[in-house]
């Protein structure tokens, strides 16, 4: 037997973060070493991160990484153990994505990247370029900083080359190379390399990670091998969400799995494996020998020429071999007393537990990364807002369960963030009441309702937010719609009057807008007022202060003295927290007087109650709260939504989900994640109330966009993932509708989704930075790339479209007319 122990990473890096994605490297690779592992493999791109984008054309993000793998190499954590790390090298002026594998005080190997991502929300030949050379393997000079490091070493192979070690052979591939149509690792396979690394920066989507563990097993099932497979995790800067996951996969079959889902910065992944194993999956299927007998023989040198002869029977291109006395396999004196990995059940989440979990823990890095005291959400009481609020409710829960199972990292950002000392080791119940009182100090909701509001919506986002923990706000704007409309009405003279009352079109959704957009307005008052109000420090709620040492509270100018000296201390440990009138709160207590909800009525706070407190804190410091968007991905893509209203805001973590995802979320949540409330939100009709109600008329969603959301999400995936046009669009659903619709019926809903896709395909590039999450995204900033100015008649098109109907009624009118005439 030849038993060997690895170890895949998954790191929530952060783009352009050196110092903390370095100390997350060695903090993985001493884990990694203290387990027992032989090899370990971190995410792509690590030492930078991966999100960098533009920052990689500069010369200096090149000199920082090399700088940071120097101070790996010096730290001593490479000691020991093989080391495989993604960060970029620039190389005979060119710049590539690279592997570096690192053992000791050497390094052993640079292996560039061979086909980069350059689809979807990737673009990575804008700034690295690919390996083209395969089979070829060449020297590369390394910085003086690295020279220093690695004892006097000046150069490295860099190139398309394997590892020959002293007792298996490892090879790499990396992200995108395991999605394409000639993927490296069947070559390397067929080359002897036993095990094979993928350091990846994938992100997450709705549904898509089994088709990621699909590649990866049939990886290993058709040639046999050892996959190691390590990803990022968390928010690094940007839309994305890299959903982890890191495993081990065995002969087609996965012996260790990460969490998909994590507030956790550093996941390491063990598996003990043997490598006899593959030998003997290898030598049983005929057609692999075959093959594997065929491929060219491969040079070994200490740094080989990158030109090698191939057999005319070769498969493949040769792959260059470098020799190397670094063992992997535990000696066979220890062998014995160990046990391998077995097959594990691999492990899906529901769409719906994704929803919960994906943008809960971007949020959190987005919080914790920003600064912010908190979030603010407008809070309509409709589908959209409440499932944004279940979202940072279960963001609450993952962090409490992240202490109580005592992560220090996420207990001190808590703190930092809050001021809540919330001890490890918490039990079931505890952890739900500490994820309450963290909502109070982290979520901030407001109800703005209007003369068109119902009590429907304002009793259920109090209700929904009463769940959460969260801090609410009751408070009806007439009176600043009404001091708007007043200027309007003194300027120009006339009064503009809804449809119900006479009005036109235009009237109608102007007075609709000032609605939307005042809210917007007022939300990012309050997110930038609240903290004042309620008493934040600049690192959060009731910041550390110094404690009276005879047992008193001093004065308000005191406390606020030492609040905002206690703010700037490191970490912002231990102390006593002041309340509003000087009431003190003991240390490790998170004692939040009664009566917390704050209830408006004509926009004057006053005391009201609430679940898990959440009293008035004013007094000193600032800090500000995070807007929080909630408009889904259906409608942005049918433009409905108003440029500037509550879709406006600092990030959105739905802004990447259909309505009917949400929909189902919401029904999940109600008991998974013990907010029952959100029941009645799915079980209510979608609607804007933006305008009056009456008793034969109530504003719906679906009628006023003259489509169903089912409608607009099947619209959406033709659009872009089919990539139908108006006329490929008609011609599917001709097909998918035949049985309930006429093809007349189906050519004007087509046409009727593409003109209000393009007359509001301007609103896209104003939309709030959101979480992805489908693959189906109008979003242009990266992904959805059209132009925002379109002839909105589509006279070629609809031209087109209209000839195929009046051909096919044509048709089946000269077919009923030979019915008529046999049956006659």
């Amino acid at each position: 037997m030849r038993l060997a122990t690895f170890a895949t990473c998954a790191l929530n890096q952060w783009a352009m973060d050196f110092e903390g994605n370095t100390n997350r490297i060695i903090a993985s690779i001493r884990e990694a070493k203290a387990r027992g592992a032989s090899y370990r493999i971190g995410p792509e791109l690590e030492i930078t991160g991966y999100g960098c984008e533009d920052h990689f054309l500069e010369h200096d993000t090149c000199q920082h990484a090399w700088e940071c793998l120097a101070a790996i190499i010096t730290s001593g954590a490479t000691d020991g153990i093989l080391c495989d790390i993604g960060l970029p090298v620039e190389h005979r002026g060119v710049r590539y994505n690279c592997r570096a594998f690192v053992h000791g005080r050497r390094i052993v190997l640079l292996r560039p990247k061979m086909d980069l991502a350059n689809d979807g929300n990737y673009r990575e030949t804008r700034w690295f370029a690919t390996w083209k050379r395969p089979g070829a393997v060449e020297s590369a000079r390394l910085p003086p900083v690295v020279t220093a490091a690695c004892e006097g070493q000046r150069e490295a192979p860099i190139g398309d080359g394997v590892l020959d070690l002293l007792d298996s052979t490892l090879a790499s591939e990396t992200c995108e190379e395991l999605f394409t149509p000639l993927a490296p690792h069947i070559r390397l396979a067929l080359a002897g390399a036993e095990v094979v690394g993928n350091g990846s920066g994938s992100h997450h989507e709705l549904r898509k990670l089994g088709t990621r563990v699909s590649l990866i097993q049939s990886a290993t099932s058709k040639a046999g091998g050892v996959y190691l497979y390590a990803n990022q995790k968390g928010c690094d800067g940007g839309r994305l969400y890299y959903d982890g996951c890191a495993m081990v996969v065995v002969n087609g079959q996965v012996v260790a799995q990460g969490a998909q889902f994590s507030v956790v910065d550093v996941e390491v992944v063990i598996a003990t494996v043997d490598l006899d194993q593959v030998a003997s999956y290898r030598g049983a299927i005929s057609s692999l020998r075959e093959q594997a007998s065929a491929s060219a023989p491969a040079p070994s040198s200490s740094f080989p020429s990158s030109s090698s002869s191939s057999s005319s029977l070769s498969v493949s291109p040769p792959i260059v071999r470098i020799p190397s006395d670094i063992p992997i396999c535990h000696p066979p004196s220890t062998s014995l007393t160990l046990a391998t990995s077995r097959p594990i059940q691999i492990h899906y989440h529901c769409p719906e537990e994704e929803i919960a979990l994906g943008p809960a823990c971007w949020l959190w890095d987005y919080l914790r990364r920003s600064g912010a005291s908190g979030f603010l959400l407008p809070l309509s009481g409709g589908a959209d807002s409440s499932s944004v609020a279940a979202i940072v409710g279960s963001m609450c829960q993952l962090v409490t369960k992240a202490i109580a199972g005592g992560n220090e990292q996420v207990q001190r950002d808590a703190e930092r963030i809050t001021g809540l000392q919330l001890a490890a080791g918490a039990a079931e119940e505890e952890q739900k009441r500490h994820a309450a009182l963290l909502a109070d100090r982290i979520l901030h909701t407001i109800y703005m309702g209007t003369e068109n509001s119902s009590q429907a919506t304002k009793s259920r986002a109090r209700q929904l937010a009463s769940e959460i923990g969260a801090w609410h706000v009751d408070m009806c704007i007439d009176t600043v719609v009404a001091a708007v409309v007043a200027l309007f009405v003194t300027v120009t003279g006339l009064r503009p009057r809804y449809k119900l009352d006479g009005g036109t079109s235009a009237e109608n959704l102007a007075l609709q807008n000032i609605q939307a957009r005042l809210r917007m307005v007022l939300a990012f008052l309050f997110a930038q007022l609240l903290p004042w109000v309620r008493g934040h420090r600049g690192r959060g709620v009731g910041g550390p202060v110094e404690k009276e040492k005879e047992g008193k509270v001093g004065s308000r100018d005191d406390q606020v003295q030492r609040a905002a000296e206690g703010a700037e201390a490191e970490g912002g440990e231990g102390g006593e927290r002041i309340l509003e009138g000087g009431e003190a709160i003991p240390e490790g207590g998170e004692a939040i007087p009664e009566g917390g909800e704050a209830i408006a009525e004509g926009g004057v706070l006053k005391r009201g109650k609430g679940r898990g407190g959440g009293s008035e804190r004013r007094g000193g410091g600032g800090g500000f709260l995070l807007v929080l968007g909630s408009a889904n991905v259906d409608e942005a893509l049918r433009g409905y939504l108003t440029k500037y209203d509550c879709s406006s805001a600092d990030i959105n973590p739905i802004g990447g989900i259909s309505k009917t995802d949400l929909r189902r979320f919401l029904r999940w949540a109600a008991v998974h994640l013990g907010f029952p409330s959100l029941a009645d939100v799915e079980a209510a009709p979608p609607t804007a109330e933006l305008e009056p109600i009456r008793e034969d008329y109530v504003q719906l969603d679906e009628v006023d966009m003259g489509m169903t959301y089912e409608e607009l999400s099947l619209y959406g995936r033709l659009r872009k993932v089919v990539r139908c046009g108006p006329v490929a669009m008609f011609q599917h659903l001709c097909h998918e509708w035949r049985e309930r619709l006429t093809v007349a019926q189906v050519a004007e809903k087509v046409k009727a989704f593409f003109r209000f896709y393009s007359m509001n395909r301007h609103k896209m590039t104003t939309l709030t930075p959101a979480y992805h999450a489908e693959n189906y995204s109008p979003e242009d900033n990266r992904f959805d790339l059209r132009q925002f100015l379109y002839n909105v008649r589509w006279p070629w098109q609809f031209q087109r479209i209209d000839a195929l109907v009046e051909e096919h009624e044509a048709a089946a009118a000269a077919a009923e007319g030979a019915r008529e005439a046999g049956g006659a």
